[in-house]
């Protein structure tokens, strides 16, 4: 186990790490984005850290040059003279702002640190790979011989190269990813906030937080406790409906939660587009639109999916900004057509790469979401919609035609979000975050008709689509409805203020939330907690493996290894996890889904790994055909196989706690 010394300085390396890369591109950007350069640099600086960073890994130069590289730009910035107290005091808001969000994530990983159900195994699996050995592609840690262009990496990707500049251990860096996006995600919306409103600009992060209907439902059903997470995600049946507070907890650092703030990044970027384009000069527009390039460019590597939708969300919003500015001057249209060609641009080389099986095609979708389950998904959020778009019903009442209809061809869900989106556009005021209201429901409205096939099967032929889709159109209709929520109480007239006695109440029940949540939140099973090391409960339940893992993570060179082939979410693939160390196969059904099976690897390669265990003449040809520089020999092993090894051609290096490593020579 990693000392809790260790861990302190891990994170405060890591905090200082990333207030450097802040502090460093924020002079840069003050007088493009005005008030929320220092905010966006937060996020926009991560990203370019990971695209400097990724660029040096493919031309397998050191990553850690990236940090040489924003050192030297910070003191460029003091020697410029860009650091200034009356500048920056005012600015430590935003470090709260980020702060709020790390440190509380943080508590909850701390919490609950276990790198060991769901799809913990694969996330650590990646981000040891990168830390191991940052190259680009990186290998892949469950196929030997293979690299991860079959998957979107590139949150694992920053991730390992930042724990690689601050010398963390890769179980530690784990659970710092999903606190680092909650800063991120945190600083993004409240800037949105501070975008839109004149008051309540905190609102937007609420979106973080909120539980979806369904949480609230089995709370008053009285679900067991235990239950209502998982439950309150599998609403919608054959589909996967996770909102950002269950992914928070749940702890999975998977690409769909490591992308969220990215996608609000993207938002705000698009509606400072919108709104404050024409406060701009020619050259500062041309920096703007490198920004949303920058961002839009960055989905593919870090959660493809999220492309799918903001890229048709640049174009609308650019379209209506081109239009508005497009009679002062032609030539504004310029720099918001740079946008598509410089995203493309930022990681060709990696959407040249990109060798997954991908989508196989569109289909479309027999019969909608039961009414009340799409509900429970998305009811909070359409049920001020349709509040707010009252009057244009009032108006036109034929409009609750729309759903009726829908209903009555086995539609109703999409006819009720159509009724909401119709609502806002009707009241054609185009404020930003109508747009926004009317892409997320847009966004639900296209997973009620269609579905993009990905291999996923006959009862979850839409789960991924879903899946994925689902959370941007959190974003989008979340950022709105709080928007639209700082703009109703901002409009109040209350007779009196807010005591600050109160205020300062309602902080300290914040603050005792937040603490008390995270300890009480039973989301464990058994792993233990009390620390940020998320291999820990190794040394107490499996010490033979957590031994063999510390003598393996300390070789170095380009090794692979052997372990025994197990079903997918269970403990196999548990030393390639931990260490990053290729092995044979690891969880071979997201092996399957990542590379389909057009050259029989699958069968072949799980068939081999038993002969290597079992067959003592084919064994060494084997080994040697695949590489195999270490095989590994534990209980796990034991239970799978017939274990018969080469007399020849082997050397034990450790044999501990019931797991023993050999050599292949």
């Amino acid at each position: 186990m990693i000392g809790i010394e260790v861990q302190i300085q891990t994170v405060l390396l890591w905090i200082a790490m990333l207030k450097l890369l802040q502090i460093a591109l924020y002079p840069s950007l003050r007088k493009t984005l005005g008030d929320l350069a220092y905010p966006l640099s937060y996020p926009l600086s991560l990203l370019c850290f990971s695209l400097i960073s990724w660029y040096l890994g493919l031309l397998h130069l050191p990553v850690a040059i990236t940090a040489v590289l924003f050192v030297l730009l910070s003191a460029l910035m003091v020697v410029r003279g860009e650091y200034r107290w009356s500048d920056l005091k005012p600015q430590l808001i935003w470090d709260g702002a980020f702060l709020v969000g790390f440190l509380s994530l943080l508590w909850v990983r701390f919490c609950n640190p276990a790198i060991s159900f769901a799809e913990k195994f694969m996330d650590h699996a990646f981000l040891a790979s990168v830390m191991r050995n940052p190259v680009v592609p990186p290998l892949d840690p469950w196929f030997a011989g293979g690299d991860l262009s079959v998957y979107y990496y590139l949150g694992h990707w920053f991730s390992g190269v930042l724990g690689i500049v601050v010398g963390g251990e890769s179980s530690v860096i784990f659970n710092l990813m999903l606190p680092t996006i909650a800063g991120m995600a945190v600083v993004s919306a409240v800037a949105c906030g501070y975008l839109l409103l004149p008051r309540y600009r905190w609102l937007p992060a609420i979106i973080l937080i909120l539980p979806n209907p369904a949480f609230l439902w089995h709370l008053i059903a009285r679900t067991p406790p235990a239950s209502i997470p998982w439950e309150s995600t599998r609403v919608i049946a054959g589909t996967i409906n996770e909102y950002p507070l269950f992914s928070f907890f749940w702890g999975d650092p998977h690409a769909h939660i490591l992308g969220i703030f990215n996608q609000i990044l993207f938002v705000t970027l698009c509606l400072v587009m919108y709104l404050r384009y024409g406060d701009l000069d020619m050259r500062e527009r041309c920096i703007l639109a490198a920004l949303p390039a920058l961002s839009l460019g960055t989905m593919p590597g870090l959660n493809s999916w999220d492309v799918l939708l903001y890229a048709p969300l640049y174009c609308g919003l650019a379209l209506l900004t081109g239009i508005r500015y497009a009679k002062q001057d032609p030539r504004s249209w310029l720099p918001l057509l740079l946008v598509p060609p410089l995203s493309i641009l930022a990681y060709a080389p990696l959407l040249l790469s990109i060798k997954g099986s991908g989508i196989l095609g569109i289909g479309i979708v027999p019969e909608g979401s039961v009414i009340t389950s799409f509900l429970l998904v998305h009811g909070f959020f359409i049920a001020l919609f349709l509040l707010y778009g009252r009057r244009e019903l009032f108006r036109s009442p034929w409009l609750l035609v729309i759903p009726v209809l829908g209903y009555l061809i086995g539609y109703g869900a999409a006819g009720v979000a159509i009724l909401a989106a119709l609502l806002i556009a009707l009241r054609r005021e185009w404020r930003g975050e109508e747009i926004l209201a009317i892409a997320g429901l847009l966004v639900i409205t296209f997973c009620e008709f269609i579905y993009l096939k990905d291999g996923m099967g006959a009862d979850y032929f839409r789960m991924n689509t879903v899946f994925k889709f689902y959370m941007g159109a959190w974003v989008m209709m979340g950022l709105a409805a709080t928007v639209i929520a700082g703009r109703w109480f901002s409009s109040l007239q209350l007779p009196h203020a807010i005591p600050s006695s109160l205020k300062w109440v309602c902080i300290f029940g914040v603050v005792i939330c937040l603490l008390l949540i995270p300890v009480f939140t039973p989301l464990t099973y058994g792993y233990g907690s009390g620390t940020l090391d998320g291999a820990a409960w190794l040394s107490e339940q499996h010490p033979g493996d957590a031994a063999a893992i510390r003598y393996l993570g300390s070789l170095e060179g380009d090794l692979r290894i052997v372990e025994a082939v197990g079903e997918d979410y269970t403990y196999a693939g548990r030393i390639s996890s931990f260490t990053g160390i290729p092995t044979l196969l690891g969880w071979p059904g997201h092996e399957v889904v990542w590379r389909s099976d057009e050259d029989g690897w699958y069968s072949r390669r799980i068939a081999d790994t038993r002969a290597i265990y079992e067959d003592p003449e084919r064994s060494p040809v084997l080994l040697q055909e695949y590489g195999i520089t270490h095989l590994v020999v534990g209980a796990f092993e034991e239970e799978r196989y017939r274990v018969q090894l080469p007399e020849e051609g082997l050397i034990l290096l450790v044999d501990e706690g019931g797991t023993a490593i050999y050599q292949v020579v």
